[in-house]
């Protein structure tokens, strides 16, 4: 049994490492948590008794081979409540993040297996990540940033790396969600910004900042 927020920091420490073949520096996981270094410190040697971290004091952190199953337990938990809030309870998609926060810390597999099985075994959440199965494993997708798509492409969105319910309400308001169909017309030479048709039926100019941030393929 873990405290939540030794969950929290495997999910933190699983998440700074993605793409990353170095060890994640505790000053990272202080910043990503808001949390002072000594803490930070104090924590990673308690998850390291435990067996769910490699940690060197001047080199930072891995995952176990535990410790990243339990993280991918608890992102599963995190990204099934946030299918069953969105496609059941009608929240928005930038509502669904802040309340799964604390249902994926719902001890019970069995009330897990069964949510996963009444939503239909879904794949991927409201934004567009993938679900880590049963055994903590989670599938992989290619995909690439708008912003690194060239002019004549034609995408289809697919997700979002930025989860703040004020990205997200930008999105809602430009009418950019998830299966939309997007055509780069032009890319700025000064900004980057890129003009895209949208599904074949408007234009719409997507700052670069939005369009790293948005998945495609």
């Amino acid at each position: 049994m873990y405290s939540f927020t030794e969950e929290n920091y495997l999910k933190t420490i699983f998440y700074l490492s993605i793409g990353r073949e170095e060890w994640v520096s505790t000053n990272a996981l202080a910043d990503s948590t808001n949390t002072r270094a000594a803490s930070v410190s104090d924590m990673l040697k308690r998850l390291a008794e435990k067996g769910l971290i490699n940690y060197q004091k001047y080199r930072g952190v891995t995952l176990t081979e535990e410790g990243q199953r339990l993280a991918l337990l608890v992102i599963r938990k995190h990204r099934l409540w946030e299918v069953f809030l969105a496609e059941k309870l009608q929240f928005g998609w930038d509502e669904v993040h802040v309340i799964a926060e604390e249902l994926e810390h719902i001890r019970s597999e069995r009330l897990i297996e069964k949510l996963d099985a009444f939503l239909g075994y879904p794949k991927f959440d409201p934004h567009g990540d993938p679900i880590p199965n049963a055994a903590g494993e989670m599938p992989r997708f290619m995909y690439r940033k708008l912003s690194e798509v060239v002019k004549g492409d034609t995408v289809i969105m697919t997700g979002v790396s930025e989860h703040s319910s004020a990205f997200l309400q930008h999105l809602d308001k430009a009418g950019l969600t998830l299966g939309c169909q997007l055509k780069v017309n032009e890319i700025s030479d000064f900004d980057k910004s890129v003009s895209v048709m949208i599904d074949d039926l408007r234009t719409l100019f997507i700052s670069h900042e939005v369009a790293k941030n948005l998945l495609v393929k």
